[in-house]
């Protein structure tokens, strides 16, 4: 059975299933497009994530040797 789709006025790209009445977009390349810039942005956000959790890490660490540093000219005097 092959649904018959109804255009939507003034979108070339859009048609409406009468079935379900639901918009369906038939622009692949559009789709395609939007797709491939989602995981760009996924990825980013990932990498920026990693950084942001690498630049803690090192404060941490910092924080520990100052730490250790003043434990070690307070024991010395």
């Amino acid at each position: 059975m092959t649904r018959e789709y109804i255009k939507v006025s003034g979108h070339s790209d859009l048609v409406r299933d009468p079935v379900t009445n639901s918009i369906i977009n038939t622009n692949m390349t559009g789709y395609n497009e939007y797709l491939a810039m989602r995981d760009i942005k996924s990825k980013e956000n990932q990498k920026v994530h990693s950084i942001e959790e690498e630049v803690a890490n090192i404060k941490n660490d910092m924080d520990e040797i100052k730490s250790l540093l003043r434990q070690l000219i307070n024991g010395s005097k």
